[in-house]
């Protein structure tokens, strides 16, 4: 296992290849925390609390690989590169983040070989290896932002390629009766779809980045029930018309 990315059944037969970029909160302890505190630590700011736990089990239910980051994305953002400010962020919402506040560029060059360019290989290599790949990307994202409530549950992200999505979002009342939206609370307007552009938009692979408000994941039963909801919420999505012979 390398230090910057885990292969989680790595054996899957599924044509679907999860990734969950933000599935860690580690922070090497040679970066001293940061210099942030405790409670920042285990936050929003430092990881997508619940979604390697709702990935690992979509893997499970789906058979499908599972690339999945292992630092904090403080340290490193695997969904962003190396030339954006939110790759190694300075301030991450209302936290500011010293250790990141002076970092050279000998800094920054160094911790994208060491975290980014060990993730970004070992997903590549692991859509390569997979038939017709279908790309999944599993986040989560904090009720409250900035102080302000928000009412999206499930967000179906995508960039300009919107086959999956609308496949999901067509067939989305079937599944749940969450408030579902599309590229909510984020878009690629604010920088948050670079694993779709890296490693989907570019071979014509159908994607989907998925947004699940943390609220709804904080425990195992919870966990396990978004999983199995969305695994069959998938399916019934790449079993449309539309998306047959989606890949080139």
């Amino acid at each position: 296992m390398q230090e910057a990315v885990e292969v989680i059944n790595a054996g899957a037969k599924a044509s679907v290849v999860l990734v969950c970029e933000h599935a860690s909160r580690d922070i090497p302890a040679h970066f001293d925390g940061l210099g942030i505190d405790a409670a920042a630590r285990e936050s929003h700011v430092a990881w997508d609390p619940g979604a390697l736990s709702v990935a690992r089990e979509m893997s499970d239910d789906l058979n499908a690989v599972l690339v999945a980051g292992r630092v904090s994305r403080l340290v490193y953002d695997c969904n962003r590169p190396p030339e954006a400010p939110g790759a190694m962020p300075a301030q991450s919402e209302i936290f500011a983040i010293p250790g990141n506040s002076a970092l050279d560029d000998a800094a920054r060059a160094e911790r994208v070989a060491r975290y980014y360019e060990p993730f970004r290989a070992t997903l590549a290599a692991t859509i390569k290896r997979v038939d017709a790949p279908v790309i999944v990307t599993v986040h989560s994202f904090t009720p409250i932002y900035h102080g302000k409530p928000r009412a999206v549950e499930i967000g179906i992200l995508h960039d300009s390629d919107t086959r999956l999505a609308d496949a999901m979002l067509a067939v989305a009342a079937d599944h749940t009766d969450l408030n579902v939206e599309r590229n909510e609370p984020y878009g690629p307007q604010d920088g948050v779809t670079h694993t779709l552009k890296e490693h989907c938009l570019v071979h014509g692979h159908p994607h989907v980045m998925l947004e699940i408000r943390n609220d709804l994941i904080t425990t195992e039963a919870g966990q396990q029930q978004m999983a199995a909801m969305i695994s069959n919420w998938l399916r019934a999505a790449l079993a449309r018309p539309e998306m047959k012979d989606a890949n080139p």
